[in-house]
């Protein structure tokens, strides 16, 4: 039976709708193929006509999560007050409920570990993302040249994720709960410039040591 284009893209965009939930619930390799195109409402067997290879459906299904966090970001803070955007950021972002919904939520700190061990190729989408992603924080961080609110966006989001991962390992209690109210008080304090983290000026990079020739060393 011959489907329509219209119908394929469908499809097409079912599966990666599911597959970006069940992958940052499991992890990248924690779901299989046949689990997830079960998910989808459709057989293995149709896997390929969708997806070149596994590692195709895992860094389309991370891009659509990080676009529509990003669409939920713009909405939410372009209908807030400037003074109030980098806290909103902080607390939607540390929140207890994002904590505790993993499937749902960013998918840096979920499938980040996983994605830093695949190919250079799936590395560079996952960074290509990342780097949208900062760029979209660094433009709700006012009253400072753009390369510094671009550093300190860097730094809030690595707080933002870093902080997050901690929270979840320890579960949802006490520990978990403090790890929270931390990492909200660190991140918007880089955010806002009044952390040291945030004040102190961009280090070059390290130089590598200079090899001494046998005539040098003489």
């Amino acid at each position: 039976m011959r489907y329509s284009p219209e119908h394929k893209a469908e499809t097409h965009a079912r599966i990666v709708r599911k597959a970006s939930v069940r992958l940052r619930e499991k992890g990248a390799h924690g779901v299989g193929v046949a689990d997830l195109m079960k998910e989808a409402g459709l057989t293995h067997g149709g896997f390929y006509a969708h997806f070149e290879s596994r590692e195709a459906l895992v860094v389309e299904s991370f891009g659509y999560a990080i676009d529509r966090a990003v669409e939920r970001w713009r909405k939410l803070l372009d209908g807030l007050p400037p003074q109030k955007r980098l806290a909103a950021i902080v607390d939607g972002y540390l929140s207890p409920e994002h904590r505790d919904d993993v499937g749902h939520g960013c998918a840096i700190p979920a499938l980040g570990a996983e994605i830093a061990r695949e190919s250079a190729k799936t590395r560079k989408a996952f960074a290509a993302k990342l780097d949208e992603l900062i760029d979209l924080f660094a433009g709700y961080i006012v009253d400072v040249p753009a390369k510094t609110a671009r550093r300190r966006s860097a730094a809030m989001l690595a707080t933002l994720t870093g902080t997050l991962v901690m929270a979840r390992v320890t579960g949802g209690g006490e520990l978990s709960d403090e790890i929270l109210s931390s990492g909200r008080e660190v991140a918007l304090a880089i955010a806002t410039g009044s952390g040291s983290a945030a004040k102190a000026p961009a280090r070059a990079p390290a130089k590598k040591p200079v090899k001494k020739t046998a005539a040098a060393k003489r």
